[in-house]
C-alpha cells in the first residue's frame, strides 16, 4: 500500500502524506496509520491519475494537524497533535527548551527548533515568549533570528503587561531597544497567521502534485 497503492501518484503520496493508502477509481481511499486506525473516504470526482481529489486533499489536511507522517519530528513538532501522547507534558518540555535557548543566546538551537516547526510564540507560566526573554537578557543576534526569521509577535505581554521592548528598556540593552522599535514600526499582525501559512502551503504542494 505505501509504494504502489495510489497508482502512479504514490511516490509523491509517498512523500508528502506518509502512510499506506490504496484508491480506486470509484473515488475510495484506504487510508491507515499503523498501530492506530484505518479510515475510509469517498469522493467521486478524479484527477488525471485516477484517484480522489478531495480524498487527497483530506489526506494531507489529516497529516498537517496530526503527528503521523512517517518522518513527522516526534520531539519539536509542537504545532502538530499527536493523539497517541500526553499533550501536556511534551509541550512543557518544548517550551522549557524554547526559552532556555534564549536565555543562553543559543541562535543553533533556535534555528533547529524552527525548521522543526515549533511555535516560536509558545509562553511559560508567566506568559513570556522566547522574545521577551532574550530582549531581557540583551542577545541581540536571538532578537534579530526572532524577529526576522521567525517574524514572532512584538506585542505579546507577560503577566505583568510587559512587552518584549518593556523588558530591553528596563535592563538598558539599547542596541535591542532600537532593533524592536524598527520592527514594531513594521510589524503588520495576521489573526491566524501559522494557519494562513499552513493551508497556503498545503494548496501548493496539492497543485505541484496533481
Amino acid at each position: 500500500m505505501h509504494s504502489c497503492g495510489m497508482y502512479d501518484f504514490s511516490g509523491q503520496f509517498a512523500f508528502h502524506v506518509g502512510l499506506p493508502a490504496k484508491s480506486a477509481v470509484s473515488g475510495a481511499i484506504l487510508l491507515v496509520v499503523p498501530n492506530v486506525m484505518g479510515m475510509m473516504c469517498l469522493s467521486p470526482p478524479l484527477d488525471k491519475l485516477g484517484n480522489s481529489h478531495r480524498g487527497i486533499s483530506f489526506c494531507q489536511k489529516l497529516v498537517s494537524l496530526f503527528n503521523f507522517h512517517n518522518y513527522d519530528n516526534l520531539r519539536h513538532c509542537a504545532r502538530k497533535l499527536d493523539p497517541r501522547r500526553e499533550g501536556g507534558e511534551v509541550r512543557n518540555k518544548t517550551v522549557v527548551n524554547l526559552l532556555f535557548a534564549a536565555y543562553s543566546g543559543d541562535v543553533s538551537a533556535l534555528r533547529r527548533f524552527a525548521l522543526s516547526a515549533m511555535d516560536m510564540e509558545q509562553k511559560d507560566y508567566d506568559s513570556r515568549t522566547a522574545l521577551h526573554v532574550a530582549a531581557a537578557e540583551g542577545h541581540i543576534e536571538v532578537v534579530k533570528f526572532l524577529i526576522e526569521a521567525c517574524k514572532v509577535n512584538p506585542f505579546v505581554k507577560d503577566r505583568w503587561g510587559n512587552i518584549p521592548l518593556d523588558d530591553a528598556v528596563q535592563f538598558n540593552h539599547l542596541e535591542v531597544v532600537k532593533l524592536l522599535q524598527d520592527y514594531q514600526d513594521s510589524y503588520t499582525p495576521y489573526e491566524n497567521q501559522a494557519e494562513v501559512a499552513a493551508e497556503a502551503l498545503s494548496k501548493e504542494n496539492l497543485e505541484s502534485m496533481v
